[in-house]
């Protein structure tokens, strides 16, 4: 499939051959599976200490024979400090005491990431770049565009200002930006006094080396071919995110992932 490459002005210049991976087959299930691991990977790891509130003198004695056992004294046998002369201090070790263990505190050891076999996971990225060539798909996701990929001129990348980025998009995706202002809200519960306003996701601009400029637009996204994931082609797991590529990023593109299995 042939697409046009425009410039800074939004006039087309020339026409491109898009690569084969813009044509693999659709695998939301792939996908969907892909992005949870992405995401899995970015959790912080949480847990408790061992041994935290059992690292104490108090013991539990169960026969109501035995020395230092509570039989009689009008206290509830429960695990207890106890000092010197057997005489019972407080209440330690058990959930319900002051100081006392978690009752189901985090596992440091308990396995947060989801796994994806590396075939199936390139599978994954190909399929979701594929299904930002497919207009009806990208509108079903919410967006507004006319057109996806978008294919510009190298020229972009050389933009220094986010205002220029801007007022490049404008010409492009005016009314998905739009979108994007409407849809902002404030987040709620503990992440409100973080601050921020959340925004719902717009383009994804893949460029072919570091640039900053485009990075402070509410729902653009900027990355590198090489640090390319699903989770940034398909937020949420739902394919279809428009694209806004540069001629060296698709050529860099073709070059890694160019051609069907």
């Amino acid at each position: 499939m042939k697409v046009k490459v425009y410039d800074l002005e939004g006039k087309a210049v020339e026409e491109v051959q898009l690569p084969g991976v813009f044509s693999e087959e659709i695998r939301e299930d792939l996908i969907r599976r892909a992005v949870l691991s992405d995401e899995s990977k970015e959790y912080q790891p949480k847990g408790n200490y061992r041994w935290a509130g059992l690292e104490t003198s108090a013991h539990y004695v169960g026969r109501k024979e035995a020395f230092k056992s509570l039989k009689n004294r009008g206290q509830a046998m429960l695990p207890r400090e106890f000092f010197g002369g057997g005489i019972p201090g407080r209440v330690r070790r058990i959930p319900s005491a002051v100081g006392g263990r978690r009752a189901h505190p985090p596992k440091p050891w308990k396995k947060i990431v989801e796994k994806i076999n590396k075939k199936e996971y390139m599978k994954a990225l190909r399929s979701a770049l594929a299904a930002t060539a497919s207009i009806d798909i990208v509108k079903q996701r919410g967006h507004k565009v006319s057109q996806s990929p978008i294919i510009v001129v190298d020229d972009l990348e050389g933009l220094t200002k986010t205002k220029d980025v801007y007022a490049f998009l404008m010409k492009f995706i005016r009314e998905d930006i739009e979108r994007v202002k409407e849809g902002k809200k404030r987040r709620t519960g503990v992440r409100r006094r973080k601050g921020g306003v959340k925004y719902p996701k717009s383009a994804l601009i893949v460029v072919s080396k570091e640039w900053k400029a485009g990075k402070n637009i509410p729902g653009i996204d900027v990355k590198l071919v090489k640090e390319l994931k699903v989770k940034d082609l398909a937020p949420g797991g739902h394919p279809g995110r428009p694209l806004i590529i540069t001629r060296t990023a698709l050529n860099q593109i073709n070059e890694l992932w160019g051609g069907n299995e």
